[in-house]
């Protein structure tokens, strides 16, 4: 009797757990940046807004260690998207510094904003031009930075090294903190603006943004593809009153090659078709544009995300 009991309820446990649905969904990870940062609640907006749209999606985003690390997690396999920028995912492709070795499994999914090269002074300085650094004190940005790494490109297209400047090797902060203690002549500062270190630096000091010109920005994008041509607009800072003309990076969302194209289309259907929404839940979303989602792509677009954009007639870049 027991036996027969405990084959009855060994039945009636498998009927009814075969008629339970399945866990459903296919679950993506974004890599963002520390929880001080831009990436951080923009990816998790981003997440938000795609797993309420595709329900099949279950999107969370992690805090990261920007772009860098965040290339390294997709490489890994611990995560399947992630927030970087367009010139570390570059050198991450070729395998330049800093990174020892290439990482060729990362796709675009879409260019978001852009990231501005800051190249700051104090007004009255006799600086004007990029050549007009040479033997002065200059931040070039921290050790393994992107900000070094978009430096080192620019002064290569003006046929300059590291050499010919006094350079010091500084995160933002301290950039600004010896701007306030008169330790440098210039400094370099590459995020989107208004960037609260500048806007803090210019409510006590009267500083000036270089302005870069035409020919030179046409010549580092020739051999550096990753910059885009840019404006930081006048106002932007305290007592900058014009349009300041300068290259720029772009904060991209990519993926996981591997990825399968389904997902990554409805993925990619789904943050477009939804930007309004994540306009209204981060400010730097205003930037983010349909028109310019493959702008200064440097690794290819990922075949699903490339599905969208055709089907939205625009035209999908060659990337070797």
């Amino acid at each position: 009797m027991k036996r027969l009991c405990l084959i009855c309820a060994v039945f009636i446990f498998v009927f009814f757990a075969s008629a339970l649905p399945a866990p459903a969904g296919t679950y993506i990870y974004i890599a963002t940046g520390g929880t001080g940062g831009t990436y951080y609640p923009l990816g998790g907006s981003i997440a938000d807004i795609v797993s309420k749209n595709v329900p099949d999606l279950q999107v969370t985003s992690e805090t990261g260690n920007a772009s860098s690390a965040n290339i390294k997690l997709i490489s890994a396999g611990q995560v399947e998207m992630a927030l970087a920028q367009n010139d570390i995912a570059y050198w991450a492709r070729k395998g330049m510094p800093p990174f020892a070795e290439k990482h060729e499994n990362i796709r675009v999914v879409a260019s978001l904003y852009p990231e501005h090269v800051h190249c700051i002074f104090m007004k009255g300085d006799d600086i004007s031009d990029i050549e007009d650094l040479r033997g002065k004190r200059v931040s070039v940005g921290a050790p393994d930075s992107g900000v070094l790494g978009d430096v080192s490109a620019i002064l290569r297209s003006a046929r300059m090294e590291m050499g010919d400047l006094s350079a010091d090797f500084l995160d933002f902060n301290s950039t600004t903190q010896n701007f306030k203690d008169g330790r440098l002549d210039a400094g370099f500062v590459v995020a989107g603006y208004p960037t609260s270190s500048i806007t803090d630096l210019a409510a006590t000091k009267n500083i000036d943004l270089l302005s870069f010109n035409d020919d030179f920005l046409d010549t580092l994008r020739e051999e550096f593809p990753f910059f885009i041509k840019s404006t930081i607009p006048a106002g932007t800072y305290r007592g900058i009153d014009r349009d300041v003309s300068t290259p720029a990076v772009l904060a991209m969302l990519i993926c996981d090659a591997s990825l399968p194209d389904d997902v990554v289309y409805r993925f990619t259907k789904a943050f477009w078709e939804n930007l309004a929404d994540l306009r209204k839940a981060h400010p730097q979303a205003d930037h983010i544009h349909l028109e310019t989602a493959l702008d200064g792509a440097t690794i290819p677009v990922h075949p699903g995300a490339a599905r969208y954009y055709a089907e939205v007639g625009m035209e999908i870049p060659e990337i070797k």
